[in-house]
């Protein structure tokens, strides 16, 4: 299998979506599932769509290969607006556009062996050459001793294993990910988000995924959008969306991974204050304990913090109890401005 570069392939652009829009007829009443969409998709990326139920993901998903029709907008794929692809275009297109399901959607009276081909033989591709790609693709994902095996007999890890090999069998240039590890356990989802990585260095793809499991966006994607009722409320590099969210839905669904706020705040001396330095990784500091304590001066110590590091920046809180005299808090303040992104007091 070909390997590309994906850092050299991610200043192309892959998918520009254009105000987009998609309108549904429901019970007499017309539902706005996605309105005014702009957005770019590099190629080789991971993008990640995040966002409540309802909010548009998966029509979002759904219209980069025209399985949802836009009601206006534009999608265009390497430039071309897909909206005008005839039949044979529009079929073109969905070869070269992989897709995997929450669910599998494997088909249970056949192999593993089958299941990976079935795309092959509709497509027509000779028998020879269905044997040498589904050996390759079940070697790459970690089940070349199962072939001979009906789904029935897999875990959940190994069937969506066998999605994705089916999902690359027609050698792609697109994967698009609906809720692909929401129904595997913490372990397996492990498992397939490192095949998943592994299969975009590897291969130069650019993957399109929907979840709503923050841990996914955060360990997989280079960028994410969040769509709140049809709408992009927030973009970016993953780092900078969950290390300083800036839209209420935002901070809402990253709830999960932030700890230090919801503590109970320790009893303090009357010459003591607590300070919560901020990491969003803007600035690129890096909270070293002791050049914290050296700025700070006095007596400081740690009280609770979460950091976790994301694209390679330093990303949380930890907060600090310093004994200070309530004259100095302000040039504290400025002092600790020198070691953390954002400075607040926190009061017992």
């Amino acid at each position: 299998m070909v390997s590309f570069n994906s850092q050299a392939l991610a200043a192309a652009t892959h998918i520009r979506i254009r105000g987009l829009g998609k309108q549904y007829q429901a019970r007499q009443q017309t539902v706005q599932a996605l309105h005014d969409i702009n957005l770019e998709i590099r190629r080789g990326e991971v993008f990640g769509i995040i966002g409540r139920s309802g909010a548009g993901k998966s029509s979002l998903l759904r219209s980069l290969n025209r399985l949802e029709q836009p009601s206006s907008g534009q999608v265009l794929v390497d430039g071309e607006d897909i909206a005008g692809f005839d039949r044979a275009r529009l079929a073109q297109l969905r070869q070269r556009t992989g897709m995997i399901f929450q669910h599998f959607n494997l088909m249970a009276s056949k192999t593993v062996g089958d299941n990976v081909a079935l795309p092959l033989r509709l497509a027509g591709v000779e028998r020879a050459e269905r044997e040498r790609r589904v050996a390759e693709l079940l070697q790459l994902v970690g089940l070349a001793d199962k072939r001979e095996a009906y789904p029935a007999q897999l875990s959940g890890g190994q069937k969506q294993r066998v999605g994705i090999a089916r999902a690359l069998v027609l050698q792609p240039d697109l994967l698009l990910c609906d809720e692909a590890t929401s129904a595997l356990d913490p372990e397996s989802t492990q498992s397939i988000l490192a095949l998943l990585r592994d299969i975009n260095r590897r291969l130069g793809l650019t993957i399109v995924l929907i979840t709503h499991e923050m841990e996914v966006i955060r360990d997989l994607c280079d960028r994410v959008v969040v769509l709140e009722r049809g709408q992009v409320v927030e973009q970016g590099e993953v780092w900078e969306v969950f290390g300083e969210p800036r839209h209420e839905v935002t901070r809402t669904l990253l709830g999960t991974l932030q700890h230090v706020d919801a503590a109970p705040l320790p009893r303090l001396a009357s010459s003591e204050v607590l300070l919560d330095l901020h990491y969003t990784g803007a600035s690129g500091h890096d909270p070293d304990l002791a050049a914290i304590s050296e700025c700070l001066g006095g007596a400081t110590r740690l009280v609770q913090g979460s950091i976790e590091r994301i694209q390679g920046r330093a990303l949380g809180c930890l907060r600090v109890r310093v004994a200070t005299p309530a004259s100095e808090v302000p040039a504290l303040l400025a002092r600790a401005q020198q070691v953390a992104d954002r400075v607040a007091l926190a009061h017992a």
